[in-house]
């Protein structure tokens, strides 16, 4: 008998919005945004992203994807600041919706419960 081997993650976007503190340091600018799909990566046509700062906010989108305790920070806590101490850039993290996916569709190995 196989088992279900669904799991399901929230698609995520991310947007450049200005702290109000600061100016816009870094090569992002306020409405700038991309998305996060499963494992893919997309930016609207012509745009680009500056590299470290997307760098900083993989760690915490990737989590954003899962389903968190509702008492998590991760849970509640939807702005970023951008790396660069002298930007007042800020990116707001959002959870669109959620998708499923299957394990053998991801991944070449084995299933676990084999």
């Amino acid at each position: 008998m196989q088992r279900d081997d669904s799991f399901e993650l929230y698609d995520i976007k991310v947007e450049v919005i200005n702290n109000g503190i600061k100016p816009m340091a870094c090569n992002h600018k306020p409405g700038d945004c991309f998305f996060l799909s499963g494992e893919n990566f997309s930016l609207p046509d012509g745009q680009s992203f500056p590299v470290y700062c997307l760098a900083a906010l993989i760690p915490i989108i990737t989590v954003k994807q899962r389903m968190t305790d509702p008492n998590d920070w991760i849970s509640t806590d939807h702005e970023v600041a951008c790396p660069d101490v002298n930007c007042g850039g800020v990116f707001k993290i959002s959870r669109v919706c959620k998708k499923k996916f299957y394990h053998h569709q991801v991944t070449a190995t084995r299933k676990c419960y084999e």
